[in-house]
């Protein structure tokens, strides 16, 4: 029987709805070691699947870029040919003394009309000199800029390249793992279910999810100014500085109240290390990661995602860089105090440190 389109999304709506309820049927059950590898190694491939898609997007872009600037330098080269032709003849000018002969002409004008009227022809000559040597001078460090842009978009084209070579070679291994993991098992179907299973449930709902809670913790950290002045007791200063100590718990209560996504997620200080977790509805999300004081582009805390579980399952490295990049959770100490920089955020067991210079 066929559905027509409003059962059939209806139909899909409820799917989503169980699955949420019930995101994998082995949840009910701990997963074996040899399940959990399984499902670790399906999740890998479908986010470096992912990653490998947005590479080769971001290759035909970047071709598309070569291809523009080299026709730019064409252009740009025969344009650069023209001024340089006019230029020299303009420098031969002077050489050839023909500049000279209208210099004694305007010392040699026997009235103040014939003198100024040298002088105006004198310095209608100059200024089109200057002109002719001005737009030379800009029309060749334009094709030097695209010269320079162009070997830059050529390099990054084959990194981009090498990249994506070796995320195919990741996907092919990663699959070869998991084809002889099914073809050893004494029950392939059930695996090949729950890999499906989780797949469906991570594309539909997971992504989304994890993305959800990152978007909302990079907008409670965009107001950590605000944090400071609710906590004024916290930033104290010294003879190297300033330094700034937020407790665990504080930080605990300031994003809670800032998204009720968070609240039922906590975050814990050990040594070196932050952790983030929260369930909520079947969903399970742990992030592990440190921070690092950066000076490019401006100064600022830039948090690292080091690890990023999704319901007990190893989230890759490519999603933890893209969630880096798409999600700043990071914070920028002259928003707090504007004369100052980081120099150094250490983690210890329930407290993070930032250590803060002057810099006028």
């Amino acid at each position: 029987m066929r559905l027509n389109k409003p059962c059939k999304h209806l139909f899909i709506t409820l799917s989503l709805l169980f699955m949420i309820t019930i995101p994998m049927k082995t949840s009910a059950a701990p997963l074996t070691d040899e399940e959990l590898k399984i499902l670790n190694d399906s999740l890998s491939i479908i986010e470096i699947d992912r990653e490998v898609s947005r590479i080769e997007n971001r290759q035909k872009e970047t071709q598309q870029s070569v291809s523009q600037l080299s026709e730019q330098l064409g252009y740009k080269n025969e344009q650069i040919k023209t001024s340089r032709d006019a230029a020299g003849k303009r420098l031969a000018a002077y050489y050839m003394g023909e500049r000279e002969t209208l210099l004694g002409a305007l010392l040699s004008a026997n009235s103040l009309h014939d003198f100024f009227t040298i002088l105006d022809y004198y310095q209608i000559i100059a200024e089109r000199d200057h002109y002719v040597l001005d737009t030379y001078q800009n029309e060749y460090a334009s094709l030097k800029q695209t010269k320079d842009k162009l070997e830059k978009m050529t390099s990054d084209l084959e990194t981009i390249k090498d990249n994506l070579l070796k995320q195919r070679e990741r996907v092919a291994a990663l699959q070869q793992s998991v084809d002889g993991s099914l073809s050893s098992s004494v029950d392939p179907e059930k695996l090949q279910a729950m890999i499906e299973e989780m797949t469906l449930y991570w594309e539909n709902v997971g992504l989304y999810e994890v993305r959800r809670y990152f978007r909302a913790l990079a907008a409670a950290m965009s107001d950590f100014p605000d944090f400071m002045q609710e906590h004024e007791s916290s930033l104290t200063s010294d003879k190297n500085g300033y330094t700034i100590v937020v407790q665990e718990s504080d930080l605990n209560d300031f994003l809670h109240s800032k998204n009720e996504l968070l609240t039922n997620m906590s975050f814990q200080f050990d040594e070196g290390i932050i952790t983030a977790q929260g369930s909520r509805e079947g969903i399970n999300l742990k992030v592990e990661g440190h921070y690092t004081v950066e000076n490019e582009p401006q100064n600022c805390i830039v948090f690292h995602v080091d690890r990023l579980l999704f319901n007990g399952l190893d989230l890759p490295d490519t999603t933890r860089k893209e969630l880096e990049t798409d999600f700043d959770l990071g914070f920028y100490p002259k928003k707090i105090v504007p004369f100052v920089e980081a120099t150094e955020a250490t983690i210890h067991k329930g407290t993070l440190i930032i250590k803060l210079k002057i810099a006028l």
